[in-house]
């Protein structure tokens, strides 16, 4: 395949604009055929996204009247956006807002990880912000579990950590996954050779499949783009391969829908690295209810990897940059139930006048945590993370149970 860290070069053939990249028209044309690449195209540019999200189970157990993302349980597709920032359920970690064809990876952990009950496992999110894929997988994973969520990006690290937070938060209990969220580059997993039996590397790419959600991604698309990409997804697989155990499962992931950055990179990785290709799929809009997403499963060899003598994974764990909680539950902190204006004031980080008890009490809507606040007198000083805060001024009222009204 030639030097490890480049392969082939895309070729520049050109069509019609349809105000995508002529390059960019080639390439989908080459692979995909002239009929299904004008599909594609005309759906990038004249069609709306879809609005998808995933019910945490473990908080919220609703039924909603809207069609299912067929390949992941607990997802719905949504008939148009509503304000998700004004939903005090959102940020109490009841349900994410995620692309559906991203979902996909569900299908692919319940087929090929060993995650329908049959023993804990122990999971990396290699590049996990913001944090779609490690909120699935939390809810995925067997009782026992331990997901490593990391983001190299020390801001995007941040928002990660926010995520998680709250998906994993739990009224009463501990989460039944154990979820840590690390500031890591990929190389930095040095110590956890072997003790991985799910990798999941959903590497930066050229964008294409975010060309109906964002223009700027077509304005900066290039050819020479995904030679680049296509390199770095390489060196990022490459330097954490080591960390799978033998017979353990790579999920590699793009959004995007050429070869050199899906297909050829994941024959790479097998011929390479030494892996069996199970299964792979492109999700294209037009064809798919989604947005442009490629997904492949590879099973490492039995051979490629240590047999004994790995580290334990809390001795690898510690050797990570973890990033810390905004707060923590102490058990038998008095809970104290908001209305809906009084949570969104409280999570516009307002002041909170309700009745309460004095001292440090957890706020709550519809039984679920928000954070934080410390009653003293006639108030309750809001501890509501800063970062986390609502900063809109402008409020438009919605609750994901407001569409149960239509059942």
């Amino acid at each position: 395949m030639g030097n490890k860290r480049k392969g082939k070069q895309p070729s520049v053939k050109t069509c019609g604009t349809d105000g995508l990249p002529p390059g960019f028209l080639g390439l989908m044309s080459e692979q995909y055929g002239a009929e299904t690449a004008s599909g594609l195209c005309h759906a990038l540019m004249h069609s709306e996204p879809e609005t998808s999200i995933r019910i945490n189970r473990r908080k919220l157990d609703i039924e909603l009247p809207l069609d299912r993302v067929p390949w992941c349980r607990d997802a719905y597709y949504l008939a148009a956006r509503p304000t998700f920032t004004f939903d005090p359920l959102l940020h109490a970690g009841a349900y994410y807002v995620q692309e559906a064809s991203s979902m996909y990876v569900a299908e692919m952990v319940c087929r090929y990880a060993e995650s329908g009950g049959k023993r804990p496992l122990a999971a990396l999110d290699l590049c996990a912000a913001p944090g779609g894929k490690s909120t699935l997988l939390a809810g995925l994973l067997h009782e026992g579990s331990t997901l490593i969520s990391n983001e190299a990006i020390p801001k995007r690290a941040h928002i990660l950590s926010e995520n998680m937070q709250k998906w994993t938060r739990m009224p009463h209990g501990d989460y039944p996954v154990r979820n840590v969220v690390s500031n890591n580059n990929p190389a930095d997993f040095h110590a956890f050779t072997g003790t991985i039996d799910l990798l999941l590397a959903d590497v930066p790419c050229s964008g294409e499949g975010m060309f109906r959600k964002d223009r700027q991604a077509v304005k900066e698309w290039s050819v020479e783009a995904v030679a680049t990409c296509q390199a770095r997804q390489r060196g990022i697989v490459e330097d954490a391969w080591h960390v799978l155990r033998p017979g353990g499962l790579l999920i590699y992931s793009t959004c995007t829908f050429n070869r050199y950055e899906d297909e050829y990179n994941a024959r790479w990785i097998c011929q390479t690295l030494g892996g069996e290709l199970l299964e792979e799929r492109h999700f294209l809009p037009g064809r798919d209810r989604g947005e442009g997403f490629y997904a492949a499963a590879i099973r490492k060899h039995e051979a490629h990897g240590p047999a004994s003598g790995v580290a334990s994974l809390d001795s690898a764990i510690s050797t990570l940059n973890v990033m810390p909680k905004a707060f923590d539950i102490v058990e038998g902190t008095p809970r104290v139930e908001l209305s809906y204006q009084d949570a969104v004031g409280y999570l516009r980080r307002e002041a909170v006048r309700v009745e309460a008890p004095a001292g440090m009490v957890l706020l709550c809507h519809r039984g679920l945590i928000l954070g934080p606040g410390k009653c003293v007198g006639n108030r309750i000083n809001n501890l509501y993370p800063t970062e986390w805060r609502i900063r809109s001024g402008h409020a438009a009222p919605f609750c994901i149970t407001d569409l149960l009204a239509g059942s």
